[in-house]
């Protein structure tokens, strides 16, 4: 500045570099149905909005959609008396083939394996008949490209869809997404049945030809993007209760102890500090409450069988905050599960693992006394020597995510060596913490990683006069020790 008038001046010199921040990586966006599609006058439909709990959720969009109980008559419950004891007069269906709405339950299953913040765009609210529609999901998917934090994609009905073309269309759609804003990754759940078998049985609900159904998924997701991809077979059978509307299900008459119009409900004056007779007469509590006992048994035998996604996402997360983003997400138990839905051996996995195509899935296993674990680390691009380990295609996201901004400060700054050297400093002291975090192979850090910048190195006086400024880096990340091989041989004795 220039000085005029005769005084003391204070000048404040920067001497300290500027750094990189780390951005979040472990930041999904659910896709998917809620119960309310407003929220204090505003539309949620397409509105990515953030969420820190499952109650913040409740509050926000809603409860779940309530499952339909019945034993195939629309009339509802039938109970009938044998020997003085009361009893169902036909064993109630699973829930199962007719939920469409799952965001409640992938939110459970997400914060219960350690997930934290996430995104929820809603398609909209539910619908009387039940359905999904794939443009309703693609809107919302196109509406989360304007936000910058998200790091992963789940759908959570998807699975729903009646037309396989809709639904590989819109992972399709999601693994572009990835592409273009190379800063987040999809998580992709396998079909856990053909939409043309929506009738069969309740205990045959699992893939029948696993070799078949693979070969569906790698013909029907295509070869575009897939390094931004994971998928993980099969769903879980999970310790979760399904949300049920006790005042939506009808108990049929039966003789004086169960009039006409009751409903399987144990309090229907909620928020009456007495019901009235009137009330209670609706109540089958109120009614017969050794009945009520009964149904609500039975029902809590069904338990949510849910897409792997959800679960996997809250291990992402709480890999990411324990280890780091450059450990893989694999040998991890889950929580809130039973079992999976179909039983996966070694054998079984060899394909699912290495294929001749490249398109990994990661399988979810039991083993013995260690419980359920995820059992794969791969991207859809498996044979990629690149690209094949979701933490290496996760770690690189991080990274070229948090430089971005990083360096968004340097746009227009002089294009010279002194410029040059403040950028090759300060990424190269975020690399030296990634190093010393593990996250990058090398004794030294010269050896794990470089970072190129300058006139003659980088650019060209051309690309000067153009005003680009080109900085190479190049990283050694560590990979995942997925073939653990132990060589024994015998001795010859010496002595």
């Amino acid at each position: 500045m220039t000085y005029k008038t005769p005084g003391v001046y204070v000048e404040e010199i920067s001497k300290l570099p500027p750094s990189v921040a780390q951005v979040e990586t472990a930041i999904p966006a659910f896709i998917g149905y809620t119960k309310n599609s407003t929220y204090k006058g505003m539309t949620l439909t397409a509105k990515p909005k953030r969420i820190k709990s499952l109650a913040e959720f409740v509050e926000i969009f809603g409860a779940a959609s309530p499952a339909m109980i019945h034993t195939g008559s629309d009339d509802g419950i039938k109970i009938k008396k044998e020997n003085g004891e009361f009893k169902l007069d036909s064993a109630l269906a699973d829930p199962f083939l007719s939920l469409n709405y799952r965001m409640y339950y992938s939110l459970q299953l997400y914060f219960g394996n350690g997930g934290g913040p996430c995104y929820i765009v809603s398609c909209g609210d539910y619908k009387l008949d039940n359905s999904v529609d794939d443009e309703e999901m693609a809107t919302a998917l196109k509406a989360l490209k304007k936000e910058d934090e998200p790091t992963m994609i789940i759908f959570t009905d998807a699975a729903s869809l009646s037309v396989l073309s809709e639904y590989y269309g819109l992972y399709i759609s999601a693994l572009q997404q990835c592409a273009d804003l190379m800063d987040r990754v999809v998580i992709i759940d396998l079909l856990h049945l053909d939409p043309a078998d929506v009738d069969q049985k309740a205990e045959d609900i699992a893939f029948s030809d696993l070799g078949k159904d693979l070969t569906g998924f790698r013909s029907g997701i295509g070869i575009n993007s897939l390094s931004y991809g994971a998928a993980y077979f099969p769903w879980l059978k999970t310790s979760l209760d399904y949300f049920i509307d006790e005042s939506a299900i009808k108990i049929l008459p039966l003789g004086t102890d169960i009039p006409a119009d009751t409903v399987l409900r144990k309090n229907p004056a909620e928020g009456k500090t007495t019901p009235s007779d009137d009330d209670a007469k609706k109540s089958l509590y109120h009614a017969q409450s050794s009945i009520y006992a009964m149904i609500k048994k039975e029902i809590s035998k069904f338990q949510v069988i849910s897409p792997p996604s959800p679960a996997i996402a809250g291990v992402y997360a709480m890999v990411d905050s324990t280890r780091g983003v450059w450990k893989a997400p694999a040998n991890v138990s889950l929580n809130y599960v039973k079992e999976p839905a179909f039983k996966i051996d070694d054998e079984d996995q060899r394909d699912m693992n290495v294929t001749a195509t490249g398109k990994s899935v990661n399988a979810i296993r039991t083993f013995t006394g260690k419980g359920v674990l995820v059992w794969g680390a791969r991207t859809l691009a498996g044979n990629d020597n690149e690209w094949r380990y979701i933490s290496v295609r996760r770690f690189y996201n991080m990274v070229e995510e948090s430089v971005k901004k990083a360096t968004e400060p340097f746009v227009f700054e002089p294009n010279d060596a002194n410029t040059w050297v403040k950028v090759r400093a300060m990424i190269e002291n975020f690399l030296i913490l990634q190093w010393r975090q593990g996250a990058l192979m090398g004794a030294k850090p010269e050896e794990a990683f470089f970072v190129h910048v300058g006139l003659g190195e980088t650019m060209t006086a051309l690309d000067i006069l153009e005003g680009r400024m080109i900085i190479e880096i190049g990283m050694a990340v560590v990979r995942p020790a997925e073939f653990i091989i132990l060589r024994f041989s015998h001795k010859m004795a010496v002595s």
